[in-house]
């Protein structure tokens, strides 16, 4: 059961760098003060992807749970 806590880990190290680069980008947008319409714009295609991380960390932290438990 090892296996899956690190492959849990892995997926969950991959969900939170997706999570921090779309906090970057979200950073970026805001100091290139934009209007309102463009801030929407743009932030409508982060927030899915945000979205995603959000479950790729769960699912991962989920893998690691199960894995100890099983261990």
């Amino acid at each position: 059961m090892d296996i899956i806590i690190w492959i849990g880990a892995a997926i969950t190290l991959a969900g939170f760098g997706a999570i921090v680069w779309s906090l970057v980008a979200v950073v970026r947008l805001r100091r290139l003060g934009l209007d309102d319409a463009q801030m929407r714009a743009r932030l409508a295609r982060v927030v899915p992807l945000n979205i995603g991380a959000l479950m790729l960390s769960m699912l991962g932290l989920m893998m690691v749970v199960v894995g100890l438990i099983l261990s």
